[in-house]
């Protein structure tokens, strides 16, 4: 079979899907990204970038579909040169984020293209206007209503998509829906396991944690408001006040994912700290920052709580490894995580706006440790059940790959 999977940041949630098809004997797969920095067994990869940036002084509604178009493009060019060099795709698999996918289908219009869509931009109902604060200007609806014209066209142009939740599915256009696939990208399991074993040193200094000490953790791509990162700082105060024993391991970096910066041109991890000041207690309060793999499970399986907090947004794979790995998790409640956490069952759900809550959950669970260890099996039972990538995603992936060759 001849695969072509198209990602930006190699490899992205195609990683597991890439390296089983790469590991496949007679495959022939292709990824065009923009990543120099990476490989994977069996993977040939092509590297694109934009050929200019964004016209300077453009609408600011159509900022980002500029650079997606010239992502498109380049992406097109790649295509149309393996294309001349005489590679066809049986089935071509491509990340709609960032345009790519776009004009695909106008180099190879007999092969079919599985888009991935990840999230339909929604005035009302999900990330915009969820934070507490001034009511929303006319213009925040043209404008979310134009950052969808890349969803419509990566739409029109995919044969099927692809969607990791059902919450994220049904953001989309109901004359659409039939076209996704509610196919998870798959969480190893064997790898995001319990260890009762494991420990995890603190960085230039003495502290080694176990999974006998008191530790909370909190893990996100960056320290930023979508992810709840200001109310997990002010829960601190309290958690620390409480439980004197306790270590804060955080991990995440300091950069703005979703959402605006701060105008002061400061990180939101600088002002929390200036704010919460003599609060937080530097020897207990440990930021991390971005580290490897393995230490981020090592994190993971030493928590005596696990604290993850979004925005009804884009559901992160940290809550649910942090499942797998048998943490008792102490989640917001919002669409993405209700649909995986159900409180008192697998998990504890909060208002993501009250530090007040989030401290006493956190506390609450510190406190009577055994008193809450069911959800710790049930939390792992459930990734098990329905996220395991071996057993349940890999292969409903693999299925959507045979849909789209038998349409073909």
């Amino acid at each position: 079979m001849k695969v072509l999977f198209v990602h930006q940041n190699f490899p992205g949630q195609y990683l597991h899907l890439a390296r089983h098809l790469g590991a496949t004997p007679g495959n022939e797969v292709l990824f065009i990204t923009q990543r120099t920095d990476a490989s994977l067994p069996g993977v040939q990869n092509f590297v694109y970038k934009p050929q200019r940036p964004v016209t300077a002084g453009i609408h600011h509604y159509l900022q980002e579909t500029e650079a997606a178009v010239l992502n498109a493009q380049n992406v097109a060019r790649v295509a149309l040169s393996l294309k001349e060099q005489g590679f066809t795709p049986d089935v071509m698999l491509a990340h709609n984020g960032w345009g790519e996918p776009w004009y695909l289908k106008d180099v190879y219009p007999d092969t079919p293209l599985i888009g991935y869509f990840e999230f339909f931009y929604r005035l009302h109902g999900a990330d915009v206007g969820f934070e507490p604060g001034p009511p929303l200007i006319f213009d925040t609806g043209p404008r979310i209503r134009t950052k969808n014209l890349g969803n419509l066209l990566a739409l029109d142009a995919a044969d099927f998509g692809q969607c990791p939740t059902n919450w994220q599915k049904s953001l989309y256009p109901e004359e659409y829906q039939y076209k996704l696939h509610i196919t998870h990208e798959g969480i190893d399991t064997q790898v995001a396991a319990p260890n009762p074993s494991a420990r995890f040193a603190i960085p230039d200094s003495d502290v080694e944690l176990t999974a006998d000490d008191e530790v909370v953790t909190y893990v996100a791509r960056n320290l930023e408001p979508y992810r709840g990162f200001p109310s997990f700082m002010r829960s601190l105060p309290s958690i620390l006040a409480n439980r004197p024993k306790a270590h804060i391991l955080i991990v995440g970096g300091d950069e703005t994912s979703y959402g605006p910066q701060l105008s002061s041109g400061i990180t939101f991890r600088e002002q929390l700290l200036q704010e919460l000041g003599s609060s937080i207690n530097s020897s207990r309060v440990h930021f991390l920052g971005k580290v490897p793999y393995s230490a981020y499970i090592r994190i993971l399986q030493i928590s005596s709580v696990h604290v993850y907090l979004t925005y009804p947004f884009v559901l992160s794979w940290s809550m649910l490894e942090a499942m797998s790995t048998g943490c008792i998790v102490v989640g917001s409640g919002t669409q993405p995580v209700e649909e995986v956490i159900t409180d008192g069952e697998n998990g504890l759900l909060v208002d993501i706006f009250s530090p007040k809550k989030i401290a006493q959950r956190v506390i609450d669970v510190l406190q009577e440790p055994e008193a809450y260890a069911f959800l710790r099996q049930n939390a792992r039972k459930t990734i098990l059940e329905r996220y395991d990538l071996k057993t349940i995603c890999l292969p409903a992936q693999l299925n959507l790959l045979q849909m789209a060759l038998n349409k073909k």
